[in-house]
């Protein structure tokens, strides 16, 4: 009523005469009321000292402890086309077993006898390699006999200028015995002249001395001449020497020279058979991938690429295959800020996605339907998605993993920490402080020891 007017019906009649004031304005239940107020406010401050847990929380999804148990998908290194499909999807296979058969779309990989043509390519070229070792051999062979008969042929030359020198110093002394035999020739000629003058000697002895001074000068000349042949023999005997030596020298250079261009040849033909045997090997390992085989035990997911008659490029993925064999785990992500309060070994409980819980943050004691996990992973760059990625592991003290969970379920993660009381975990909240710095007790007694 806001008293305006000065007509105030509560001062000319009562309202307890009516039965609607009768049965809300009645003294005992203000009392009732006030006191229900009282005893929830008492409630509510012995709640706020109450303790509460905090946690850490985070939303992931299961996947396999170890990244060979995780879905892949198989891929072929080799562009191509499918021809035939032998499982279907959610057929089992094991390790080897053949998924699809592909044919080949290159060109230069048609050819039905390509590994044939390219063995026989590479006998040809190892039969010239042979041809070439034993023309090397020839080579080899013709130079050794080049040496030899050069080193014949020198001893030869040699001699014959030990000859030549021989009957140079043999001309010689019959040179110098002409001399001797000329100066006597002239001593007794002119001695013969003198007695001639003196009439002791007739003219007869003095022609016949004349004359055999004169057959004296002549042997003294053929002997000179005799002389400077022998010694000619000599020069032409080491020109000859020279000739033969740079003659062989040629013959046993031109062989090796020979012998060199065989060896690059022999060796350019070895690259070849390589270069052969590595295309015969890469053509049969390519033959092989023609058949796609499963890499492991598993459960065919899915055909990605299907049909028949389709190509694809290489690396593209064709079939999707999921282990038979794995190792549960959980990954999930946590803030930050959150990050430096995740240890490794440290528990954390777990609410898969399709089983029931019920979950208190608070009192993880008074919770129903999660299970525990540590963490064996903390990843120490940040993901894409801006938070960092935690791997979880069953918790082998705790109780087991739902049997029938499945790769790729949704999980919620709760790592708990230390206990606060709730009015300070209020004040935290609202404030937007994280939770208490919070290291595992085993640390802590290691740092003590220590």
């Amino acid at each position: 009523m806001l008293n305006i007017s000065n007509n105030q019906l509560n001062k000319k009649m009562t309202l307890e005469e009516f039965m609607a004031f009768k049965k809300n304005f009645k003294p005992r239940q203000f009392k009732i009321f006030n006191r229900f107020l009282a005893a929830f406010a008492i409630a509510g401050i012995i709640i706020l000292f109450l303790p509460w847990t905090q946690n850490v929380s985070g939303n992931g999804f299961v996947t396999t402890l170890t990244p060979d148990q995780r879905p892949q998908s198989i891929q072929s290194p080799i562009p191509g086309r499918i021809e035939k499909w032998y499982v279907k999807e959610g057929d089992f296979v094991k390790k080897g077993d053949t998924i699809l058969f592909i044919s080949e779309i290159k060109n230069e990989y048609q050819d039905p006898l390509l590994i044939n043509r390219t063995n026989k390519q590479r006998e040809a070229k190892s039969r010239s390699v042979i041809s070439y070792q034993e023309k090397i051999k020839a080579l080899n062979n013709q130079v050794s006999a080049l040496q030899n008969e050069r080193a014949l042929k020198l001893s030869q030359a040699k001699n014959k200028l030990e000859q030549s020198r021989l009957k140079v110093k043999s001309d010689s002394i019959e040179f110098k015995a002409a001399k001797t035999n000329i100066e006597i020739s002239k001593r007794q000629y002119e001695r013969t002249i003198i007695l001639q003058a003196e009439g002791l000697k007739a003219t007869k002895d003095v022609e016949e001395k004349r004359l055999k001074l004169q057959e004296t000068q002549a042997k003294l000349i053929s002997k000179e001449n005799k002389l400077l042949i022998s010694r000619n023999s000599v020069v032409n005997a080491q020109i000859e020497i020279s000739r033969i030596a740079a003659n062989y020298q040629d013959k046993i250079s031109k062989s090796r020279s020979n012998r060199f261009t065989a060896e690059s040849n022999q060796f350019e033909a070895e690259v070849q058979v390589s270069k052969l045997e590595n295309k015969s090997t890469n053509y049969k390992m390519r033959n092989a991938m023609y058949y796609i085989t499963a890499p492991q035990d598993g459960f065919i997911n899915k055909a990605i690429r299907g049909g028949l008659g389709e190509t694809f490029k290489s690396g593209e993925k064709l079939v999707a295959i999921m282990p038979s064999i794995y190792d549960l785990a959980v990954e999930t992500f946590v803030s930050p800020m959150d990050l430096p309060l995740i240890h490794l070994g440290e528990t954390v409980r777990i609410r898969f996605d399709g089983w029931p819980a019920i979950f208190f943050s608070g009192w993880p004691n008074a919770s129903y339907g999660t299970y525990g996990g540590k963490v064996v992973a903390v990843e120490t760059s940040i993901s894409d998605n801006g938070m960092f990625r935690i791997l979880i592991a069953p918790n082998k003290e705790d109780v087991s993993w739902p049997k029938n969970m499945r790769v790729g379920s949704g999980a919620n993660t709760i790592a708990l920490l230390e206990d606060v009381p709730i009015w300070y975990e209020l004040w935290r909240q609202l404030n937007g402080f994280p939770p208490n710095y919070y290291s595992p007790k085993k640390k802590l007694t290691k740092t003590s020891k220590k």
